[in-house]
C-alpha cells in the first residue's frame, strides 16, 4: 500500500509528489580564478555549476569535472561541460578516484563555506595537489525554520545542512518515517533516530521509498 501520510521534502530541489521545504539561503561567491592552472574541477554540488555560471564560460568549459553524483555531473553537463567521472553519491567515495591519477594531476575543489565531507585532506595528506575555492556558503531559510510539520509525515533530507537546519526549529519524533539521501546526511541525524537509507542518491529514489512506507 502506498504511503497515504504527508511527505515532506527539505532540499533546494523539488519534487511534485512531496511537500517542498527550500532548506536553504544561497550565497554565491566569485574569488578570482585561474582555470588554466588546473588539469580537472572536483564538483561536489549543484550549487557549484550555478557559481560557475559568473565566471567567462571560456576559461573553464574545457575543464572536465570529477563529480560527486549523478546530479551534480548532470548539472555539470547542462552547462555545455565535460564530466571527467561520477562519484557514488558520497565525498568519500571520490578519494579512490582522486588516487587513480597521477599525484602530478592539478585539481581545483570548487566547494561551500562548510563541507561534510574531509575527502580532500586526506587527499592532500597524501601528496595530492588540490587547490579549494569558496563558491558558495548555505544558510538555513526563513522556509524550513518556520515550516509546520505533521506529526505523521515522512521527511526526506537531502544533506546534512537540511537536518541541521530542520533541528533548529524542530525536534523529529518517533512517529515521523525519516528517509536520508546517503550515509554522509545520515550522520547528521541524532542517534537515537530510526531512518532509511535510499538505494540510491537521488531525490526520485527517496520519493519511491516514502511511497512504499
Amino acid at each position: 500500500m502506498l504511503n497515504q501520510n504527508p511527505t515532506y521534502l527539505f532540499s533546494v530541489s523539488k519534487h511534485k509528489d512531496t511537500i517542498n521545504i527550500n532548506s536553504l539561503s544561497i550565497s554565491f561567491y566569485k574569488p578570482d580564478i585561474d582555470f588554466s592552472n588546473y588539469d580537472y574541477l572536483i564538483i561536489t554540488s549543484k550549487q557549484t555549476t550555478k557559481a560557475l555560471e559568473q565566471y567567462n564560460k571560456q576559461d573553464y568549459i574545457d575543464k572536465k569535472a570529477l563529480c560527486v553524483s549523478k546530479q551534480s555531473a548532470l548539472s555539470y553537463e547542462k552547462i555545455g561541460a565535460k564530466v571527467l567521472k561520477v562519484g557514488g553519491g558520497y565525498g568519500d567515495n571520490l578519494k579512490e578516484i582522486i588516487k587513480s591519477y597521477p599525484k602530478s594531476t592539478r585539481w581545483l575543489y570548487l566547494r561551500a563555506k562548510v563541507v561534510a565531507s574531509d575527502f580532500v585532506e586526506f587527499c592532500k595528506d597524501d601528496g595530492y595537489l588540490i587547490d579549494e575555492s569558496i563558491v558558495y556558503e548555505s544558510d538555513c531559510s526563513d522556509e524550513i525554520l518556520d515550516a509546520k510539520v505533521q506529526k505523521d509525515a515522512t521527511l526526506i533530507f537531502t544533506s546534512p545542512s537540511s537536518i541541521n537546519c530542520f533541528l533548529k526549529n524542530h525536534t523529529i519524533l518517533k512517529s515521523h518515517k525519516v528517509i536520508v539521501i546517503g550515509k554522509t546526511t545520515a550522520k547528521a541525524l541524532p542517534k537515537d533516530i530510526d531512518y532509511q537509507i535510499s538505494s540510491q542518491t537521488t531525490i526520485q529514489s527517496c520519493v519511491d521509498m516514502a511511497n512504499r512506507l
